[in-house]
């Protein structure tokens, strides 16, 4: 991890792990402290970083996000950014977690309640095996211990509270059938389309109010990021602060480097995104170029 990496394949893993003499998972404790240098934590200066194996074997690395001028809330915690990477890079599943541990106490039982809460939006996520690394875990022991993620929340509640067997979580396919209201948008403009298509990704179960937002910097590179609700509201994560994970994990520089972003979603939603986006791109890119479109359903006859 010599320089600013989110995404390990397969390959990359499975020969790091041989290197190390380690298996993937016992790997991941061990990639957890360099990992902590990729947060952006200006506010409380506090580096938390999650590593993550998924199903078909890439490891996925999430840290936390901070923004000077805006609540606290606008903050991505680094197991929602290790979520949004998985979510990002079509990741089926998310196997084991390594996750930072309080610095002063190697014994801290986290993640915190708000991140506890976002991963049952996860099928299965009692299933996940989870390790709080410590300073012995962080120097490649292979007798790391992982638990079942249930064993840190007992008497869960869950999407299967509220929510039919059948509605796709976080990390299945989603698709919204949304289009432009009114023909609007049926040019060319690229950020436009990308987010709509993080509109039509969107896991919004609770509220039907789906919604995408797309950036673009000044070098002409494009991201997206997708609303990620959650059953106990609180932890939703909005589109703009998806689509800045996205800046971040692909190599985006400085936030001022944004130059454009549009938020789609649904005129007159029940929860909007629109002023939320603006005020939190207002702070950390003063010059984004800000835009709006609204869709609706193809079944409502979009013209």
């Amino acid at each position: 991890m010599d320089h600013p990496r989110f995404v390990i394949s397969a390959d990359e893993a499975q020969s790091m792990a041989k290197i190390s003499g380690l298996s993937v998972p016992q790997l991941l404790p061990t990639l957890v402290k360099s990992a902590q240098n990729l947060a952006r934590p200006p506010i409380s200066n506090y580096h938390v970083a999650a590593v993550g194996l998924s199903s078909d074997g890439r490891i996925f690395i999430g840290v936390n996000l901070e923004f000077p001028g805006v609540p606290l809330h606008h903050s991505v915690h680094a197991e929602q950014f290790l979520v949004t990477n998985h979510a990002l890079h079509n990741s089926p599943r998310l196997a084991y977690i390594a996750v930072s541990a309080a610095p002063s106490d190697s014994n801290f039982s986290g993640p915190c309640g708000h991140c506890r809460q976002f991963f049952q939006e996860l099928r299965q996520a009692g299933d996940i095996q989870i390790l709080i690394t410590s300073e012995t875990a962080q120097q490649g022991k292979k007798d790391v211990i992982y638990k079942p993620f249930s064993s840190l929340v007992p008497n869960s509640f869950g999407p299967c509270n509220l929510l039919d067997p059948e509605k796709p979580l976080i990390l299945e396919n989603h698709n919204n059938g949304l289009c432009f209201a009114n023909g609007v948008g049926q040019d060319c403009d690229k950020l436009k389309h990308l987010a709509l298509e993080a509109a039509n990704a969107s896991h919004a179960p609770y509220s039907d109010c789906p919604s995408g937002v797309a950036l673009m910097d000044v070098n002409g590179k494009f991201y997206k990021g997708c609303y990620l609700e959650s059953v106990a509201y609180t932890p939703s994560l909005s589109p703009v602060q998806a689509a800045l994970v996205d800046f971040v994990a692909n190599g985006g520089g400085g936030y001022g480097e944004i130059v454009a972003a549009v938020v789609v979603e649904k005129e007159k939603a029940m929860v909007r995104q629109e002023d939320t986006a603006r005020l939190l791109l207002k702070m950390v890119s003063p010059d984004c170029d800000f835009r709006v479109f609204h869709c609706c359903s193809s079944v409502d006859g979009c013209v």
